[in-house]
């Protein structure tokens, strides 16, 4: 019996990972009817399933670590869609080719930032700034900035705030690029940031980040250990009962993304 040369047998099992490890071919996904008891990446820890399962009952489910782990597991045919908020899916797909987003949603949802119940005066300040922003045109270029429709976010701009009536504090979580995210100097940016930069400079007050897990948000807010909470968090009548919210200032929802 003939021995396999080192390189003929590399080929020969990479083939193999190829034909057994997942990179099977799937159906070609153009509407979400499709997804019907196919397989969804979602990121662990989140509702994604539940919010699936609201509009696909039989529905399966493959579990990654990451939204970019459930990404790569549609490009390569592991999944047949990976389900998670919009935004966060349109930032993957200006950056990575082959994947895209389908036009119908799975949810649709509002997001706000969040103040303590009694903050009112803090509230108001949010929906001035977000007010200004629609009227002279800035929020327009702010969306332009953080959601290209390819390749990354354009860098932070430079909004100075004297700090005369003191410290701002937001409290975020930097895992939901393009709204709160670390950028290549270690700094945390994004929609969400320049957002309440803005409202600090309006009430004369420097703005400090706090970064900090998801879950931690609300309880950290309530605690009086951050004023303002801001993270593509979705305004529902659940987390309404704990805090307050901003008026909505982006629509998004959960989408499913597929392979081109």
């Amino acid at each position: 019996m003939n021995k396999l040369r080192p390189s003929v047998l590399v080929i020969v099992l990479f083939s193999l990972f190829i034909v057994l490890g997942g990179c099977s071919q799937r159906e070609k996904i153009t509407a979400l009817q499709q997804l019907s008891g196919k397989e969804f990446a979602v990121p662990t820890g989140t509702v994604a399933d539940k919010l699936v399962l609201s509009k696909l009952p039989d529905a399966r489910f493959q579990y990654y670590n990451t939204v970019m782990d459930g990404a790569l597991a549609v490009k390569t045919g592991k999944a047949d869609a990976l389900a998670y908020d919009e935004p966060i899916l349109k930032n993957i797909a200006a950056k990575v080719d082959g994947l895209v987003i389908l036009k119908e949603m799975i949810t649709v949802d509002q997001y706000g930032f969040a103040v303590r119940k009694d903050d009112a005066p803090l509230k108001q300040a949010i929906d001035r700034t977000l007010g200004q922003l629609k009227t002279d045109g800035t929020g327009t270029e702010m969306l332009r900035r953080w959601f290209p429709v390819s390749g990354s976010p354009a860098p932070m701009p430079e909004i100075a705030s004297s700090g005369d009536n003191g410290i701002l504090r937001l409290g975020t979580s930097s895992v939901t690029e393009p709204f709160s995210f670390v950028d290549g100097s270690g700094m945390v940016v994004g929609y969400d940031i320049e957002l309440a930069r803005r409202v600090a400079a309006g009430l004369s007050q420097k703005l400090e980040v706090v970064n900090m897990d998801f879950g931690a948000l609300i309880p950290a807010l309530m605690s009086g250990k951050v004023d303002m909470i801001a993270a593509c968090i979705t305004i529902t009548e659940e987390r309404s009962e704990k805090v307050l919210f901003s008026e909505p200032y982006y629509t998004g929802g959960i989408a499913a993304m597929v392979a081109q």
